[in-house]
């Protein structure tokens, strides 16, 4: 996988916090560098919760989910971050070495924006939507929503880009009809005049996004896997705080360049919703719904069990 983006300036400040010297370099993938479902990753890189665990992080972005797991199983990545918890499960369920740490993400942050001509969810048939991946989450999202909403699979297409970032792309170019965005692109994509058809957490409880980790490396580094949920728990409870609001939106500007106040509602949002995980702990009901999902489809044996997910004596598992 082509290493497509390195986030040197919150790196150098990282490194500015702790000499480098007392640093464990972990490399974390995610899926693309602007959406605010990686706000945890950054705040703890710009306030230097990493740093102070002694944890250098070398973020590294792909256009899919899947080729971010893939590099995952195959030992490039040590973790991923803002991952997608689809892959990493069916990943495991191959035997690849990985397994579920924490959860970021706990209620799905998405909505379905579609062309301002485009008034009710009726009015997707016979068009195209863009979401993820023909086996990403967002694809399970959004026929779920749908079908609640009387609108069924195969009534509408399909097209396929991995980041969030793209996917508004090809919707303001008119590419696609409707897509499937997270804050803050679904905010801009409602000020420019687009209709939200429905917030997919409306209508579908499941976690979204998380870590998953290289079981290999991770059995080699407890000590420092340890750590890293506590930095995330760290990271999360300063985005909690109603005082940090301003700066939160400052350092995720950093990195989405999208208009202050489009960051102001996602932070809004997605804290007033607590879609954030705070504790580090996960729960396996949550985790249980996903994998039925996944069962659902055919992508899971019947018999498959959730415990498998995680890493014994790693993983804070709670019901």
């Amino acid at each position: 996988m082509k290493r497509l983006i390195r986030a040197a300036g919150f790196l150098a400040i990282a490194a500015a916090v702790t000499p480098a010297t007392a640093q464990q370099t972990v490399i974390m993938g995610s899926v693309g560098s602007s959406s605010a479902n990686s706000w945890a990753t950054y705040v703890a890189i710009e306030k230097g919760f990493f740093a102070d665990a002694g944890i250098k992080p070398d973020l590294v972005h792909a256009q899919s989910n899947a080729a971010v797991v893939q590099q995952l199983a195959a030992g490039s990545l040590h973790m991923t971050n803002n991952s997608g918890l689809v892959d990493p499960i069916r990943a495991t369920e191959k035997g690849a070495p990985v397994a579920i740490l924490r959860v970021e993400i706990q209620r799905p942050p998405y909505a379905l924006m579609a062309k301002p001509a485009i008034k009710a969810p009726a009015g997707i048939r016979g068009k195209l939507v863009s979401v993820g991946g023909a086996k990403d989450i967002t694809r399970i999202y959004v026929e779920q929503m749908l079908e609640r909403l009387g609108v069924k699979p195969g009534e509408y297409d399909m097209a396929y880009a991995g980041a969030t970032s793209a996917r508004f792309a090809a919707l303001s170019s008119g590419a696609v009809d409707a897509a499937i965005l997270t804050p803050p692109f679904n905010f801009n994509a409602q000020s420019a005049g687009f209709t939200n058809l429905g917030n997919i957490n409306d209508h579908v409880d499941m976690p979204f996004a998380g870590i998953a980790v290289n079981t290999r490396w991770a059995e080699a580094n407890k000590e420092t896997v340890g750590k890293i949920v506590g930095v995330y728990n760290r990271g999360i409870g300063w985005l909690y705080d109603p005082a940090n609001r301003a700066e939160a939106v400052v350092i995720l500007n950093k990195v989405s360049r999208l208009k202050t106040e489009d960051v102001e509602q996602a932070y809004d949002y997605l804290i007033g919703g607590k879609f954030f995980e705070p504790t580090g702990k996960v729960s396996r009901t949550l985790i249980g719904k996903l994998s039925d999902a996944l069962k659902t489809l055919g992508d899971l044996p019947k018999d498959f069990p959730v415990d498998r997910l995680f890493l014994a004596g790693v993983t804070q598992v709670a019901d």
